[in-house]
Order: structure tokens, then C-alpha cells, then sequence
């Protein structure tokens, strides 16, 4: 059930419109046989009727979840609408229905594709994360960031994890010059490695320069070349070519209206007020321009499929893209349940990827070998070893607390549940 609405009132939880029958907005992919992953046809139901739940609590217009295990397509399917069916929408607006094939933005969960691309890059030696950005930057070391490391910024661990002023100005989103001017300037508010303050965007612009120094190409180009382009995927980029963004679906301030402090600790990270990053994602600038850590447009089965790439240590359907041992050394922990000092959570990372736990994990219960990243608080992709599962879960609702959230923390709790440990 949805939180209850009050009478006469405007719903203070700014949801989309849930229709009674969820099967006329749902659409299903081609799925492979559940037994060729080990699975029952039973359990896959029960993970997608945790997904309508969550689906149906309205703060989502749209929801895609894609889930491999042992590199099998057990569930691809979407629900809602890619746009029309908004809080602020109109009960008579056109509706576009969300499916299986819509290109989404991933947000934050973007870093972890920007991490195995700076991985890959350190296995080729075009750059290592053990050198200080301030190596291939020398203006970087300005106001005492001179010893912070590439590992360090991967690891949120650099000291500068806020926006400057001016970061997200849409006009100049493609002035890569005036936004290395920025990141010179930029103050650290700690030490390098004294603690994790996750950066929510301002790493990945650093990272983005690194790559662009090293290579003399935009990261775009890049991530194209040594990853996507091997493996024939569509979308899984920084942002879209300018022909695309209408195919994007569009996301949604939704919940209840940020109050202090919330409201405030997420500007100081994204640099403007949540509702407006979630506008600002829909403007055709920011589809169009490259933000390493919070544009990524993808499906649920693409980015699946790259953290499937991932999960079978660097090769996916007879084409290796990185070794094993870029991906193990990719994963070790750097912070084991340390409170981020962003966040106010405890978290664990790795050099640019959230990590799984025993008691404490985003990705079920007991994935101690699980990682992956979040991208605002309700997209989720992961790989998980012990249970030859790789899975992206996908939504355009942007709704940093809700009563409903449990729903969300439960769709990886049962697909934990329902692929259990493969035994060693």
C-alpha cells in the first residue's frame, strides 16, 4: 500500500498515478529459461512482484530491472511510463510507456563504469592510480591538493568533495577549459586519505581531465572505444548523441519536499538544490555534455551486462576487455564500515565501487564479495561472485527519503534471497 493520501489536500508525497492493472504498463524482454541460471520460475516472479511493489508506492513513474545469473537473462522488464505520468503531470498529458529498451540516466551509478575504465587505463599504463593528479595536472596542486592521488579521488577519500560554484552551469558544459579552471581552484576541506567524504560529482570531472590529458580524447571517447564499441552496446556513455535525447526518459522530483538538513547537505554535494539537479538532468545540455560521475544514460540490461563483463573477470561473450587481476585489484577495500563524512552512512568503497557486507550492504544480506554502485539513493547495479549474478535496477523517480524506501532496499534482498551461493 501507498502511504495514505490526505483529503482536499495536494499530496505532500508528489507521486506518479498508479494504475489498478500493472500488466497494461509493463513490458517483458526476451528471458531466458530460469533453469539455464540456476533459477526457479517461481523465485523470478517473487523478485518481480517485490519490484511492482515497489512500483507501486508511486514514487517512481518508471522502474527497468534487468537480472543475469551465470550470464543468463532470468528477468528484463520495465513498468511505467518514460514520460507523461509525472507528479506534476496532467491525468490527460501524453503518456510514453517505459520499456525494457529505454535509455535511462543512471546518475551516480555512473562512477562505477568511469572506475573500470581508469582501471583498464592503469593496466595499459597510460596512467596509474598510485600517481597524484598534480603528475598529469600540474595546476591541480594548487590550494594544497598537490598530494592528492587518482586512488584517492576514486576512493572519495581526495578532501574535495563539493561542487565550486559554477559547476553546473549548462552553457558552459562543454567548456572543458573553464571547468579544469574550477577543479584548480578548488580548496580541500581535509587532508588527502584522512577520511571518506563521498564526492558526489566533483571526482568525476577530475577524472574525466586525467583521462583527457593522458589520452588527448574526451573520456566519452574513451569508455566508446576500449570498452563499449568491443562489446556492441547502444547506449551505457556519458550522455547521448543530441539525435537521442528525446529517447531518454525523463526524471522526477518525487516523496515529500527536502527540509534542512538534508536539503542542505545534498546541495552543498550536487552544488544546487536536489529538485533542480533532478531538472537539470532532463535538460538536453546536460544529455548532451560529459559528466563522469552522474551522466550515464543505459538500460538496465546494458548496464547489467557491463557488470557482467566485470563479474566474469574481464571478458564477456569471447571478448576480453581487461584482466582478472585489474578487476580483483579494482575491489580491495579501502574504508570497512567507516561513516562517510558526506553521507553521515557507513559505507564501504573500493577504488571507485560501493562494496557488499555481511550484516551492512545495499546488496542483500551476506554479500561480502558484491560491488557496484548506487546512483541517487534508488538506481542500483551490481555484480555478485558468489552468486554469478550481475543486476542493474533503474528508476526516474529522484526521492532522497520516502516511507516507502524499504520497498526499494528489498528488491536486492530478494534476489539474494531467491540466487543463493553458488557453492566454492
Amino acid at each position: 500500500m501507498q502511504t495514505p493520501r490526505l483529503p482536499l489536500v495536494p499530496d505532500p508525497m508528489r507521486r506518479a498515478r498508479v494504475p489498478r492493472d500493472l500488466d497494461s504498463v509493463t513490458t517483458v524482454a526476451a528471458e531466458d529459461d530460469p533453469a539455464d541460471g540456476g533459477m526457479t520460475r517461481d523465485g523470478i516472479e517473487r523478485i518481480w512482484k517485490d519490484a511492482r511493489s515497489l512500483y507501486r508506492s508511486g514514487i517512481h513513474p518508471a522502474l527497468t530491472l534487468c537480472v543475469r545469473r551465470h550470464g543468463a537473462v532470468v528477468l528484463d522488464r520495465a513498468i511505467g511510463h518514460a514520460r507523461g505520468n509525472g507528479p506534476k503531470d496532467r491525468a490527460d498529458s501524453d503518456k510514453v510507456l517505459v520499456t525494457p529498451e529505454t535509455p535511462i540516466c543512471i546518475f551516480s551509478a555512473t562512477k562505477g563504469i568511469t572506475a573500470a575504465l581508469v582501471h583498464l587505463l592503469d593496466e595499459r599504463n597510460v596512467l596509474h592510480v598510485g600517481d597524484r593528479v598534480a603528475d598529469y595536472l600540474p595546476e591541480f596542486a594548487r590550494n594544497g591538493k598537490a598530494g592528492i592521488t587518482v586512488g584517492q579521488v576514486l576512493a572519495h577519500r581526495a578532501g574535495i568533495p563539493n561542487l565550486p560554484a559554477g559547476s553546473l552551469d549548462l552553457d558552459r558544459a562543454e567548456d572543458w577549459e573553464f571547468h579544469r579552471q574550477l577543479m584548480f581552484d578548488a580548496k580541500p576541506i581535509h587532508r588527502p586519505g584522512k577520511r571518506q567524504a563521498y564526492h558526489a560529482v566533483s571526482g568525476g570531472g577530475i577524472l574525466g581531465e586525467v583521462v583527457r590529458e593522458v589520452t588527448g580524447k574526451s573520456i566519452r571517447d574513451v569508455l566508446a572505444a576500449e570498452i563499449l564499441d568491443p562489446l556492441g552496446f547502444r547506449w551505457t556513455n556519458y550522455g547521448v548523441d543530441a539525435k537521442d535525447v528525446d529517447k531518454v526518459a525523463l526524471n522526477y522530483p518525487t516523496g515529500p519536499p527536502l527540509l534542512p538538513p538534508v536539503s542542505t547537505a545534498l546541495t552543498r554535494a550536487l552544488g544546487v538544490h536536489p529538485d533542480e539537479a533532478t531538472r537539470i538532468s532532463n535538460d538536453p545540455r546536460f544529455l548532451r555534455g560529459v559528466f563522469p560521475a552522474a551522466n550515464g544514460v543505459s538500460t538496465a540490461n546494458e548496464l547489467s551486462r557491463f557488470y557482467e563483463m566485470l563479474r566474469n573477470g574481464g571478458e564477456l561473450d569471447g571478448t576480453r576487455i581487461m584482466e582478472a587481476r585489474t578487476i580483483r585489484r579494482a575491489r580491495v577495500e579501502q574504508s570497512h564500515l567507516e561513516v562517510d563524512f558526506s553521507l553521515g552512512l557507513p559505507i564501504g568503497f573500493s577504488q571507485g565501487f560501493m562494496l557488499g557486507g555481511r550484516q551492512l550492504s545495499l546488496f542483500g544480506a551476506d554479500t561480502t564479495e558484491a560491488f557496484g554502485h548506487l546512483g541517487w539513493v534508488n538506481i542500483l547495479s551490481w555484480a555478485d561472485p558468489q552468486r554469478a549474478l550481475s543486476v542493474a535496477l533503474i528508476t526516474t523517480g529522484k526521492a532522497a527519503v520516502y516511507p516507502e524506501v524499504g520497498r526499494f532496499l528489498q528488491v536486492p534482498r530478494r534476489i539474494g534471497k531467491e540466487a543463493p551461493k553458488e557453492p566454492r
